[in-house]
């Protein structure tokens, strides 16, 4: 598929990873449907930022839990474009807690936001990319869907539950549209991480460095280019699942 005149969807796109994904595929002439989470977000500076690429943009105030909520906004992004592309599935929340200690509300979070938001964000799109004959959908999980990562039990299966979500959309939407998944490993730090921090992802990665969010977005874009490539992971990690 051309990325160029492509209209993408992808949820949680305000900011980090999620933002340069975005703004990545509109530099390369797509037209972006954006959601964010909060108002407090910079999704006004994010929308005109894309909008700068020459494209057109939609930005969304969107629960990714609510079938109504998404179900409104695919519809605006179809009256608007005509049709939807790519669905990219980024929104998600990080919870760390000991398994013990995992109250029923914070599983419950981390399943609905990282699992339930991706199916029922796929269920109200792939219908439209059925019938207009091809699609591509692309889920961002992360290396706790393979690795065991103390403390973060809930995040771990809503992550391999997405994994296996991929695999299965691959199958049944097949041969019109494409799912496949991306593992980032450590590509963006959050600000405030100290330096012991930053080292501990060096030495963690086969290439001795942290990644970027570039690296993420063009594999991304390498995803939606690639018209024999469905049902897979693909490692974006430096090595990091390896060691």
């Amino acid at each position: 598929m051309e990325i160029k005149d492509s209209v993408v969807m992808i949820t949680g796109a305000a900011l980090r990873v999620g933002h340069t994904i975005a703004l990545h595929l509109a530099q390369r002439g797509a037209h972006i449907a954006f959601s964010y989470y909060q108002d407090n977000e910079p999704w006004q500076e994010a929308k005109a930022e894309i909008e700068a690429c020459g494209v057109n943009v939609i930005a969304r105030q969107l629960e990714v839990r609510s079938a109504q909520q998404i179900d409104a906004f695919v519809k605006d992004v179809i009256a608007e474009f005509g049709h939807i592309d790519v669905l990219i599935n980024n929104a998600a929340v990080w919870l760390k807690n000991d398994f013990l200690n995992i109250s029923e509300q914070e599983w419950d979070l981390a399943l609905d936001i990282n699992l339930k938001g991706p199916f029922l964000t796929s269920s109200k799109v792939a219908p439209y990319m059925l019938v207009q004959g091809n699609g591509v959908i692309i889920n961002i999980t992360d290396l706790s869907a393979f690795q065991v990562w103390p403390g973060y039990a809930h995040h771990a299966a809503s992550k391999a539950g997405l994994v296996a979500l991929t695999k299965a959309m691959a199958v049944e939407l097949a041969p019109c549209v494409r799912v496949n998944a991306i593992a980032p490993g450590t590509v963006l730090l959050p600000e405030d991480a100290p330096p012991a921090k930053k080292q501990w992802a060096v030495d963690r990665s086969c290439l001795k460095r942290v990644g970027s969010p570039e690296d993420v977005a063009r594999m991304v874009s390498f995803l939606v280019e690639s018209d024999f490539t469905t049902g897979a992971v693909y490692f974006v990690d430096g090595g990091r699942s390896l060691v």
